[in-house]
């Protein structure tokens, strides 16, 4: 018995088994036929039937061996169903694992082609990608190079501003020594100038009128009043220097009596006239008072704290420019805290004719000298400006700057000045600051 395999067209086979099953161009008869489909595939196996296994008659032969052949041969007809029938279930196996690798390789070769589309355009990304950072690179490059030149050329500037600057302030070094020098100079000439001018003034004075009355009570007797009010009321009435007591206190003042202006009684805290005294003083010589009060003077903080502190009092201000002009300005209420509160100036009620705007900074601020800076600014506005004032943020006023002559007063920002009359940069002729009690 062998197997035969035939393969038709439309991968149709055909598998036979028998004993010569087919002869020279016979076709399979009387075979039991096997099919089995997959896929495309059409699998047919061709078996024998078990009468056509029968050996053929032999008449000589011995009956009793007959039956033993031919069961023989069906045992063995049946071992080859067997074994065709494993061979069929594992051909199907095959088959059906072939079937599986040829999908799982088909998956495999989408997933491939998908993988290799998706690879092509990461790398045209990365391409462009590569190409757009290189391009990036040569920017930061030309902007590297730029902003080094541009650095250098700033690197240069600034030394030449170093060199500038230090140059500037060593001209501006000499040139505050060189005016130190002048001021001092000048005060000296000036004192000594006003010196002779007050010793021929008191000559002719005593040539012209030697029985003074009130000058004799003012000045020989030295009668003590709390303010010129006080003298005024008392009945003299002739402005001149007369002595002053500190309240409750037997300390005497001199100071300046105005016995004239606007009905009398004013006690003056400052004058300026003619340059003669240097205002750039310490604070304890502002504290108890300088000058001449028969010329420029300062009457004192402490002296004129203590006594605004006692009851009301109104302060006048009498500025004279150099062209012949007058102004005035008029505070209701005025008084000096303690030196503890750095003789604060409080003001209100502001009236008169030289300015609508108090050049006073308000609200009111502290004292500041040369050696006591307690304005507002970062600078020392005392040095900047000289004098000792109620600076703010060097504000806009100062009666206690440079005295500059006819001439030399314009332009001058340390000048004595009063913003809201005649501007910063004009430094006025003559100045004066007097108080009395505001129900005089």
């Amino acid at each position: 018995m062998r197997l035969s395999v035939y393969f038709t067209w439309g991968c149709s086979i055909v598998l036979a088994a028998g004993y010569n099953a087919f002869g020279k161009g016979a076709e399979p008869v009387g075979k039991k036929q096997y099919q089995v489909q997959h896929g495309p595939c059409s699998y047919t196996f061709l078996l024998p039937e078990a009468d056509s296994c029968r050996p053929p008659y032999v008449p000589n032969a011995v009956q009793r061996d007959a039956p033993l052949d031919y069961d023989d041969s069906v045992q063995r007809l049946q071992l080859l169903e067997n074994i065709m029938e494993n061979n069929t279930q594992w051909l199907l196996k095959v088959l059906n694992q072939t079937t599986r690798l040829e999908l799982q390789l088909l998956e495999h070769s989408l997933s491939t082609n998908k993988l290799e589309r998706q690879i092509s355009v990461q790398t045209n990304e990365i391409t462009k990608l590569q190409e757009k950072n290189s391009f990036l690179e040569k920017r930061v490059l030309e902007m590297e190079d730029k902003h080094t030149l541009q650095l250098k050329s700033i690197k240069d500037e600034k030394d030449q501003l170093q060199v500038l600057v230090a140059r500037q302030n060593s001209i501006i070094e000499e040139l505050e020594k060189q005016l130190v020098t002048a001021t001092v100079n000048n005060s000296v000439l000036q004192k000594q100038q006003h010196d002779l001018m007050e010793t021929v003034h008191n000559l002719l004075t005593m040539i012209s009128t030697p029985n003074s009355k009130n000058n004799f009570i003012a000045k020989e007797e030295q009668i003590s009043f709390k303010d010129c009010a006080e003298a005024f009321k008392s009945g003299l009435t002739t402005s001149g220097i007369y002595t002053l007591t500190f309240p409750n206190t037997a300390q005497e003042k001199k100071a300046y009596c105005d016995m004239e202006s606007n009905g009398g009684g004013w006690t003056v805290l400052q004058r300026r006239e003619d340059g003669s005294v240097d205002f750039h003083r310490t604070w304890k010589e502002y504290k108890i008072g300088f000058g001449d009060p028969a010329g420029e003077y300062w009457l004192g903080n402490e002296f004129v704290s203590q006594l605004t502190n006692q009851k009301r009092y109104v302060l006048k201000i009498i500025l004279k420019d150099w062209e012949g002009n007058e102004a005035y300005t008029l505070y209701d209420q005025f008084y000096l805290a303690s030196e503890e509160q750095k003789y604060r100036i409080h003001l209100k009620g502001l009236t008169g004719t030289a300015g609508k705007i108090s050049s006073i900074s308000q609200p009111g601020n502290d004292f500041s000298t040369k050696d006591a800076d307690n304005d507002k600014c970062i600078c020392k506005c005392s040095q900047m400006l000289t004098g000792g004032w109620w600076f703010d943020a060097c504000g806009p006023s100062n009666l206690n700057g440079m005295y500059y002559p006819l001439r030399q007063n314009n332009n001058k920002f340390n000048g004595i000045k009063w913003y809201y009359w005649k501007g910063s940069g004009y430094s006025l002729k003559a100045t004066t600051m007097m108080i009395r009690p505001a129900d005089f």
